[in-house]
């Protein structure tokens, strides 16, 4: 959404393909399976997700990463320079290229090539650094934060996600967010342990401690994260355990936490949400169901639980698979059973629901000082907890029409008492061959009505 904070990232970027078919059988030569049919998919890798994923959430997003003229290099600014601004650092050699071939969506071998670094920074990327109100560092070891490690000394990040190739996070870093086994490779607690939680809040405090950094998130996969201080941690679960690809889960968690810190949030707030988007977005297909890229005919959508995590990413993957893509909107300031009513009954015209709900500036603007009581996170989490809701986007403006555009609904949802009133969004829908619908509302129920009532207006 428009109006959020500005978010620098500094960090080594990939080019990921997904080679993805079916297996049936195993090859005469040898015992491996023979992949068929498949289709290929482009996206941005490593600091270059992390990025493309923030500037998805709405923020302006300025990326300082090494980028060469090799072909990989090329491709992957062509992907990313419709969403955010680069700044390009010069590599020694050809950008890191991570391939998958896939087969019925299980990973069954992965390529690397390239051996790209970064040698030096640019005045360029210094200033920018100097200039940022926020950033995120997103180290796959490969030069990027080493290079500029003098300057980002001197402005610490907002987050520091570390890799084991790479160094330590400055000093004064607010949030560092190692996964389980990087935070075992990085203390002296013994790998191969998962699952103690005792072992990750020891891991984690020691990491505060040597680093001299404010938190360490462990992110524990579809366990949540553990958020360390220094002492007794906090146990953030996720809201919801999904079997699906948890390529990029990492980058996902990272990009929510900075957003949010950029945008105000506390600590503990931001590694909530972003324990909850990296759940959504395993759900919904991980990083190789992200729009965009480079789909070829016999491309799989992949199966099974939209989720509740990324809803451009689950519009997409319902698009592919041939399915209706429903969405509906509105402030859902004191959920009532009118809206559960409503979203129920939307959710019976298609294959995933989208809620569009207004940021607490729109409320406001619409609805007046002391609008919305319940703010934006509440709000959203009480709407991803409805079974019949797949996934929650925000908007900032008076209208939904810019995310709309974005979304490309089949069929957009009105309630009932817009009966009669202008709906700018049925001509926008009409562009794609969507169709706005207006569904009947029960009578009385209202948010309005409902604080009217609690605050004594009426009896």
């Amino acid at each position: 959404m428009r109006g959020r904070a500005p978010l620098l990232v500094v960090g080594d970027a990939l080019l990921d393909r997904d080679l993805a078919g079916h297996a049936e059988r195993l090859a005469p030569d040898a015992p491996v399976p023979v992949v068929a049919d498949c289709g290929q998919r482009l996206r941005p890798g490593g600091a270059a997700l992390a990025a493309y994923l923030a500037a998805r959430d709405g923020h302006d997003v300025t990326l300082v990463t090494g980028l060469g003229d090799d072909p990989a290099s090329r491709e992957l600014r062509r992907l990313l320079e419709p969403w955010l601004t680069l700044i390009p650092l010069p590599l020694t050699g050809p950008l890191s290229e991570k391939t998958r071939v896939l087969a019925q969506d299980r990973p069954v071998v992965r390529l690397d090539r390239g051996d790209g670094r970064v040698a030096e920074a640019t005045g360029t990327a210094r200033e920018a650094i100097r200039r940022a109100p926020a950033v995120l560092v997103s180290d796959y070891g490969r030069g990027t934060a080493d290079a500029l490690r003098d300057v980002l000394t001197a402005c610490p990040p907002l987050v520091w996600d570390p890799h084991p190739r790479g160094g330590p996070p400055v000093r004064g870093t607010r949030l560092v967010s190692p996964s389980e086994q990087e935070a075992y490779g990085l203390t002296e607690v013994r790998a191969g342990r998962e699952g103690d939680l005792r072992l990750a809040a020891h891991g984690a405090a020691e990491l505060v401690r040597r680093w001299q950094v404010a938190a360490v998130a462990v992110t524990l996969g579809a366990r949540g994260a553990l958020l360390s201080y220094g002492e007794h941690p906090l146990l953030v679960p996720a809201p919801t355990v999904h079997p699906g690809d948890p390529c990029g889960a990492g980058d996902r968690f990272a990009a929510t936490a900075a957003g949010l810190l950029a945008d105000g949030a506390l600590v503990g707030e931001a590694v909530e949400g972003a324990v909850a988007a990296a759940s959504g977005f395993v759900g919904a297909g991980g990083a190789g169901a992200l729009p965009g890229g480079e789909a070829a005919e016999g491309f799989p959508p992949a199966d099974g639980d939209h989720g509740d995590g990324d809803p451009y990413a689950l519009a997409a993957r319902v698009r592919a698979a041939h399915g209706t893509v429903v969405a509906a909107g509105g402030c859902f300031d004191l959920l009532h059973a009118g809206h559960v009513g409503l979203l129920q009954a939307a959710r019976r015209l298609g294959d995933c629901l989208v809620v569009c709900v207004n940021s607490d500036a729109s409320v406001r603007r619409r609805k007046g000082e002391g609008r919305p009581v319940n703010p934006l996170a509440d709000r959203v989490r009480v709407l991803r907890a409805l079974s019949c809701v797949d996934a929650v986007a925000v908007f900032d403006e008076d209208t939904p029409e810019r995310l709309l555009t974005e979304l490309r609904p089949h069929i957009w949802v009105k309630g009932g008492d817009y009966a009669g009133a202008d709906l700018p969004e049925a001509t926008l829908l009409e562009k794609w061959g969507g169709q706005a619908v207006l569904l009947p509302y029960l009578d009385g129920r209202s948010s309005t009505a409902l604080l009217t009532r609690v605050t004594g207006g009426a009896r």
